[in-house]
């Protein structure tokens, strides 16, 4: 199945591809790869997902607010890939920062939210490396904040 066939069949809409609000860009292709910047949490009604896993965010809170990362970074990637999905031949790495108090260990399942919606959508071709990092502060006071490497044809 293709990846918008995908998209198509778990009725998944991605959101708009946010612009940068910085001194970065919020994609970059050098050679065969993309490069997609930190992507933060935020809702589909385009609302900040803010909060502190471990004090007033649990892990099903967490692992939504990455799962909107995810679909952000798609998103990224079909914008920098001129809208067309099937340029991406794979998802190479994630960097997940969760922003956490000092005694929550659980960044790994919050990370799974992004890394289960890009497999989903992608299917093997959505497999990565990752890492999942606590962070005590993200910008914004988001909960989650990811970025992404992609292989491109």
């Amino acid at each position: 199945m293709s990846i918008e066939e995908n998209l198509k069949k778990y009725d998944i809409n991605l959101p708009a591809p946010k612009d940068p609000v910085g001194s970065y860009v919020a994609s970059k292709i050098s050679g065969k790869y993309l490069y997609i910047s930190g992507q933060i949490s935020i809702d589909e009604n385009g609302a900040l997902i803010k909060g502190k896993l471990g004090k007033n965010l649990d892990i099903d809170q967490g692992y939504e607010a990455a799962k909107r990362c995810g679909l952000s970074i798609i998103s990224q990637a079909k914008k920098a890939c001129d809208n067309d999905l099937l340029k991406v031949k794979s998802c190479l790495k994630l960097t997940g920062y969760v922003n956490s108090t000092n005694d929550f260990i659980d960044q790994p399942k919050v990370i799974n939210g992004a890394s289960e919606i890009i497999t989903k959508i992608f299917e093997d071709k959505g497999l990565h490396v990752r890492a999942a990092v606590s962070t005590n502060s993200l910008p914004l006071g988001v909960a989650v904040e990811i970025d992404a490497i992609f292989e491109i044809n």
